[in-house]
């Protein structure tokens, strides 16, 4: 069996120092080793199948490469879980791994399951929930550089940097996007006011009525819950024995699943989408929206790019952390080692718009 090539192995071939071999295979080749010898250690690296041990470089580092994330239910719910694949993307290329803990939505786990990561000697947290809501942040996440994703810090002062998705933006350009086929007459069926999401994109239904110099029509906003029953008999309250001219003819929902029980109601009805009605969702469901009949358009919510976002931001500051170390030999200076985080700020990841079958023209005179 052949042996290891290591990075002596590499100095010889490429004819330079073992030193210079550290520098440039462990990102700080530049301003140190001539460009020149730097492409003749990556080739040689290449010809020799060679990588830095990870293990060793990290104990020279004094940093352990693992970040920890915790989750509220993404790890155990069918929903979200692109946030932590973005994330975990993101810090494999740049030589970190991930460990996952899932609280199964108790809070009174959170704090402990912080701790668990913490004692594992992570460089960094991060936070994920299913769905927008304001977190409770565990106060030890503040001994180690931490963001949330998905989620946003309820305190006044706001402590932690998040990545959420725009969801003002979201819901401008549903309607935007109904309107920009004719209609005016549009409906809004809205999940409930626990989540901050529902409200931010009925405020983007609204803006867009704005902006177009159109009057809002509240009755036609109704928030009637996330699931396909509440879209069904929403949509049955707005269509149900109402004459062609005064119904809407575009309804907006807050997610995919009330788009769907709005579309049971209007074949329930003999009403056919999009030629009488037009129906859109939100979340872009994975195995739901795109294989609906008719397919959903809809407005995709951004869970990978908030995963990647996140974790980049994460890693910039972990890696802003003199080898992962404060003045005093403890973790985290950068996030304030024992205390928490003086200032914050928040990522708006914007939402994609996904057009199908289920929105089309205006129909004739309306």
């Amino acid at each position: 069996m052949n042996r290891k090539a290591t990075a002596l192995d590499v100095a010889k071939l490429a004819g330079v120092s073992r030193s210079a071999v550290s520098l440039v295979l462990n990102g700080r080749g530049d301003g140190n080793v001539a460009l020149e010898s730097q492409q003749r250690i990556r080739e040689a690296a290449a010809a020799l199948n060679y990588s830095p041990n990870k293990i060793a470089l990290s104990l020279r580092n004094q940093r352990s490469r693992v970040i920890g994330i915790v989750s509220d239910q993404v790890v155990t719910s069918p929903f979200d879980g692109n946030i932590i694949a973005g994330a975990d993307a993101v810090a494999r290329s740049h030589g970190f791994v991930t460990v996952v803990m899932d609280t199964e939505l108790d809070e009174s786990r959170d704090e402990s399951a912080v701790e668990t990561l913490l004692d594992r000697q992570v460089d960094g947290l991060m936070y994920v929930t299913v769905g927008l809501r304001p977190l409770h942040v565990p106060p030890n996440m503040a001994r180690v550089p931490s963001i949330l994703a998905n989620c946003f810090d309820d305190r006044p002062e706001a402590g932690l940097p998040a990545v959420i998705p725009d969801e003002v933006r979201g819901g401008r350009e549903a309607a935007e996007h109904v309107m920009s086929l004719g209609h005016r007459d549009i409906a809004f069926l809205a999940g409930d006011s626990l989540t901050p999401a529902a409200p931010r994109r009925i405020d983007g239904y609204r803006d867009a009525f704005k902006v177009a110099g159109m009057p809002v029509n509240e009755d036609r906003v109704i928030q009637v819950g996330w699931d396909i029953d509440a879209g069904f008999h929403g949509a049955m309250k707005l269509l149900d024995g109402v004459e062609p001219s005064d119904r809407p003819t575009a309804i907006l929902c807050a997610n995919d699943r009330l788009a769907i029980g709005v579309v049971l109601a209007c074949y329930r009805l003999g009403l056919n989408v999009p030629e009488d009605v037009s129906v859109m969702g939100y979340d872009d469901e994975f195995r739901v929206a795109k294989t609906m009949v008719p397919a959903l358009s809809t407005m995709a919510l951004p869970l990978r790019e908030m995963g990647e976002a996140a974790m980049t931001a994460l890693l910039t500051e972990v890696e802003a952390v003199p080898n992962g170390k404060d003045d005093d030999g403890g973790p985290g200076a950068s996030a304030g080692a024992g205390t928490e985080h003086t200032t914050s700020s928040q990522t708006m990841v914007p939402c994609r718009l996904v057009v199908r079958d289920s929105t089309g023209p205006v129909p004739a005179g309306r």
